[in-house]
């Protein structure tokens, strides 16, 4: 069996079930910001008590975490199917990795206000 380094997952079971687990909980922040925005009368006030919340924080940087997942392996499979030379697919990923990293940290900051 070949390994990848690159790869998130051990294999592609284990890369399948974290997609799917990864968007179900994308799914199920886009409900609760969505039943917040319905339901509330939108604003600045309401806005940052509602991402004051330890719970909604949390919850963010969760669905981030797991955007970033998301976003990796489907990434990686496009590039390892479609980009073939080895140096430039690395070239890719790498930048690709810089980009969601960047975005991570930047949710933080914005969120937990470092």
């Amino acid at each position: 069996m070949v390994k990848q380094v690159s790869s998130l997952g051990r294999n592609g079971v284990h890369d399948f079930i974290l997609i799917r687990a990864s968007a179900i909980i994308m799914t199920l922040y886009t409900i609760y910001v969505i039943s917040f925005c319905a339901f509330t009368d939108i604003s600045y006030t309401t806005w940052t008590q509602f991402f004051d919340s330890g719970f909604t924080k949390i919850f963010t940087m969760v669905t981030l975490a797991c955007i970033m997942i998301h976003a990796w392996i489907g990434i990686w499979q496009v590039l390892t199917d479609y980009v073939k030379p080895a140096l430039l697919r690395s070239v890719v990923q790498l930048a690709v990795v810089v980009v969601l990293f960047g975005y991570f940290f930047s949710g933080l900051f914005i969120l937990w206000g470092a």
